[in-house]
């Protein structure tokens, strides 16, 4: 990442002698202040602008004068100073692969920024942090500080943060498969970058665009839009640019199998990234390299590149690349017979992906996103607010005037009654909106909050079935195949039955949960179908007697959002009445009167003293409450000791 604190101005150097004379000049200039300037401020920021022109060529030499600069800061007790080294020093710990160290000196800016920082420097230390996470593959830690950067730079009209607040956002949504909206906010950068006229800012947004339209699979616009990028890092002499645009133009080329295009772009990036130390660019021509080379049946090749790709993203810490990598390894070991070293390369990988939920990240980062929309609508209800005070401060003035005029004319009487009923009515209207906004603040929430429950309940119901459903029934059929293949005693025959029931029993168990998590008779065939085959669910396989009843459903078609949010509400009062009514006997009534959805749960158990209630830390009972209240409808609870206990729910539909 370039940094964002310091302005930069880069003079165009395509051989215009006067702008070199003139650049020599203030480099001059800078190295006079390094070397006798006194202790002061003025100082701190000559090293830091010194030690910039070393960036690329001379890391070493770059990383000592930014060292002497924080030294500086904190022997004069600087904190602006100490806070703006991290805009510079990050530059090389990135370029390096350093990026844990880089997280940490933008954390600490972040801090002094916090608490003496204007606006403008909190939203440059929301992205440093931001973009560290980014590198570290946090993409929900990542997308809520540029969140926060964008909320502030819209704020106070910043092009230049709000460039690159947008910009990070769009590789956000792209690294999340998201790539319309990651181009809309790439779109959003690039117009702004093009308004400033900034050479890096603009090959920056291009990127993403690019990056967007190449997994849109819009190949020949992608080779376009990177071949933009790569002149652009002629033009600036930014060797970082440069590659950006190789790597896209290889990756492109390889998906249109153009093979030998591609390999002459990722060739030269890894030998100039290894000459320059930048391991990040080295690890992703390996990437590109090892299924160019898979893909041309180049095995051994492919091999090597893996393997060393492996060794640097472990050296970066870039888990989601690693991830990939032993995947890659997995299959080119399987496919070479070498089953052994598949299967560890693939406990590996599955291992890291666990950690690396794409959907759960992604369902944070859209509930980031209702956050930022309800602060916005928080902003209208202030300004309402604010709106109301004035209006009682004009009514306090006329209230003054009427009392020094009282007996004037009865006419100023009129007016002022008139006046404080239009006052009286408007301040309804106010009061009235901002209820309706707050409604739809909470209402947004509950809504971000409840479609990402079930978002990630889907989502884990897949992964079991899909992945440890297919590999416990693989297993089942290897030994049942093993079976036939082998001698064995009496003892060990029944020992081996017992294993494969036990295993029958697994599988069954485990399609059980997930189809609780997610059923699918719920999407196929609709509310009553779920519920019901929930209820016969729990009577084969508990002592409770369930009885389910339902009246007037077949007539009215219910919305798959509402249907799901009671299918949960129902699915959580059974599991309350088995895990603690002690109960027998329970029914469950589901039913439809005109525009009201009814459900009625009762059971014949011990009951319980309803007051606790409002005590209640459990999640479950949380749960319940908040999709009622999501659906605006009405509980009401009859219980008590050894009474048993009955639940009413009304939903206006």
């Amino acid at each position: 990442m370039k940094k964002l604190l310091i302005a930069v101005v880069l003079l165009n150097c395509c051989g215009n002698q006067v702008l070199l004379a003139q650049e020599d000049a203030i480099n001059d200039s800078l190295y006079r202040i390094v070397l006798t300037a006194p202790d002061d401020s003025f100082k701190v920021f000559a090293l830091y602008k010194y030690g910039e022109l070393f960036e690329t060529s001379n890391p070493d030499s770059a990383t000592w004068y930014f060292e002497q600069g924080r030294a500086l800061s904190k022997k004069l007790n600087y904190k602006k100073g100490l806070a703006a080294s991290a805009s510079y020093y990050i530059v090389v710990l990135n370029n390096q692969g350093k990026f844990k160290e880089a997280l940490e000196l933008a954390k600490e800016a972040l801090a002094i920024f916090e608490e003496t920082g204007s606006k403008r420097d909190m939203a440059v230390g929301y992205i440093n942090v931001g973009s560290e996470w980014q590198y570290l593959s946090d993409l929900q830690a990542a997308a809520e500080h540029y969140l926060k950067a964008k909320n502030i730079s819209d704020e106070i009209k910043d092009k230049r943060l709000q460039r690159i607040a947008n910009n990070n956002l769009s590789s956000i949504f792209n690294s999340l498969g998201q790539y319309e909206k990651g181009k809309d906010y790439a779109g959003l950068a690039l117009v702004l970058a093009r308004d400033m006229q900034d050479d890096y800012a603009i090959a920056s947004s291009t990127i993403n665009i690019a990056s967007a339209e190449s997994y849109m699979k819009k190949y020949a616009a992608a080779i376009q839009q990177f071949r933009e990028v790569e002149q652009l890092g002629i033009k600036m002499q930014d060797e970082i640019i440069k590659m950006d645009g190789w790597l896209g133009i290889a990756d492109n080329y390889k998906f249109i199998e153009r093979y030998d295009s591609s390999e002459k772009y990722y060739l030269p990036i890894i030998e100039l990234s290894r000459s320059k130390n930048y391991p990040e660019y080295e690890m992703y021509g390996y990437m590109g390299l090892s299924e160019l080379y898979v893909k041309t049946r180049q095995y051994a090749k492919a091999g090597s590149a893996i393997t060393k790709g492996i060794e640097l993203a472990v050296q970066l810490g870039s888990k989601i690349e690693l991830k990939d990598l032993y995947l890659r390894a997995s299959e080119l070991n399987e496919s070479a017979g070498n089953l052994s070293k598949a299967l560890d390369f693939r406990k590996k990988f599955e291992k890291l992906n666990d950690s690396l939920i794409n959907e759960k990240s992604s369902s944070a980062i859209n509930l980031a996103e209702a956050k930022y929309a309800s602060q916005r609508k928080q902003g209208q209800i202030n300004e309402l607010e604010a709106q109301r005070k004035i209006q009682d401060l004009h009514l306090r003035q006329k209230t003054v005037f009427n009392y020094i005029f009282a007996g004037s004319a009865v006419a100023l009487l009129a007016i002022a009654l008139l006046s404080y009923r239009s006052y009286r009515q408007k301040q309804v209207l106010n009061q009235q909106r901002i209820s309706e906004l707050e409604k739809e603040k909470h209402l947004l929430a509950a809504e971000a909050v409840l479609k990402g429950q079930e978002q990630e309940r889907s989502r884990l119901a897949k992964d079991l079935h899909d992945s440890l459903g297919g590999m416990l029934s693989g297993i089942k059929h290897s030994f049942s195949n093993m079976k036939g293949n082998l001698v064995m005693t009496p003892e060990n025959i029944q020992a081996f039955e017992r294993g494969l029931d036990m295993l029958d029993t697994s599988i069954s168990e485990f399609r059980r949960v997930a189809h609780n998590m997610m059923p699918d008779i719920l999407l196929k065939f609709g509310l009553n179908a779920a519920i019901r085959d929930y209820c016969s669910g729990l009577n084969n396989s508990g002592d409770l007697k369930i009885v389910y009843q339902s009246y007037n459903l077949e007539n009215f078609a219910v919305d798959e959002t509402i249907a799901i949010t009671l299918y949960r509400v129902i699915q959580e009062l059974v599991t309350n009445v088995i895990k603690h009514a002690k109960a027998t006997e329970a029914v469950v009534q589901v039913s439809r009167e005109n525009n009201k959805q009814l459900i009625t749960v009762e059971d014949n158990g011990n009951g319980f003293d309803t007051s606790l209630l409002d005590r209640a830390r459990g999640i479950g009972w949380s749960n319940i409450k908040s999709r009622i209240e999501y659906l605006q409808g009405e509980i009401d609870i009859q219980s008590g000791p050894g009474k048993g206990t009955s639940i009413n729910i009304e939903i206006n539909v």
